[in-house]
């Protein structure tokens, strides 16, 4: 977990983009030491980049970029979705960061994992002893997804057990939506094919409104979020017959 000082500077340079050591010192009210320490550590978890003289931000679309946003909910619900897999099982993340920090959350088990995104995969390239199956597909460079008809092709060939789907929105009227249509065509796939779908995201992404459908609340079995989600959607998803998963 982040302590209160890395949340801030993840925060101001959520706002910022770029920001300098000196300048977080001061507003921090901490030494420049501190500071170098805390951005090596925020880097070293894939959270920003370091710069001479401070840090940036990563693209707006890259994983490590949003992981940063909201990182201590994403975690917890990352870790509590994580108990619902069991020793032995075969699993398909799709995307998202509340995702990829679930991939780490289940190395610490022992499973299969199948993904569609490479940043995922990633993870776990110093870790000899995962299981990590990367499907094909056109890679999209920002997202690190992989798309298109061979992305299909390749998720025709895998048996799973379980699918962790991750989102850009969800309300009632529209149901659950992703900002980029191949990688929808991707996630709306895969629900098709699973015997038992997991909805990942913070509670910020619900009340919004994406590009793109990639199913409804009927056609999936579990939501894994926060507790701020907001009573509107904790109401509906029981009413659906949803079961809600609140970290």
């Amino acid at each position: 977990m982040l302590n209160e000082r890395q949340n801030r500077i993840l925060k101001i340079l959520g706002k910022d983009d770029q920001t300098a050591v000196r300048e977080l010192a001061d507003r921090l009210n901490v030494s420049s030491v501190t500071i170098r320490q805390d951005l090596n550590y925020l880097e070293s978890e894939g959270l920003l980049k370091r710069v001479h003289g401070g840090a940036v931000m990563k693209d707006a679309d890259d994983i490590a970029n949003r992981m940063g946003i909201n990182y201590d909910k994403k975690l917890r619900i990352a870790r509590k979705a994580a108990s619902y897999v069991n020793d032995g099982e075969t699993i398909l993340i799709e995307s998202g960061s509340a995702n990829a920090l679930l991939a780490r959350e289940l190395l610490k088990k022992n499973v299969t994992i199948i993904t569609t995104n490479v940043y995922i995969a990633r993870q776990f390239r110093k870790n000899e002893q995962a299981r990590i199956i990367l499907l094909g597909g056109m890679y999209q460079h920002e997202s690190e997804s992989l798309v298109g008809k061979i992305t299909k092709a390749c998720i025709d060939q895998v048996n799973f057990d379980k699918s962790f789907i991750g989102i850009d929105g969800y309300t009632t009227k529209t149901g659950f939506t992703l900002r980029d249509l191949f990688r929808a065509e991707i996630s709306s796939y895969i629900i098709r094919k699973s015997k038992e779908v997991f909805v990942v995201s913070d509670s910020s992404k619900f009340g919004k409104t994406e590009l793109t459908n990639i199913c409804f609340s009927c056609d999936i079995h579990h939501v894994a979020t926060d507790t701020d989600l907001d009573k509107q959607f904790i109401d509906e998803f029981k009413h659906n017959g949803v079961d809600l998963i609140l970290a």
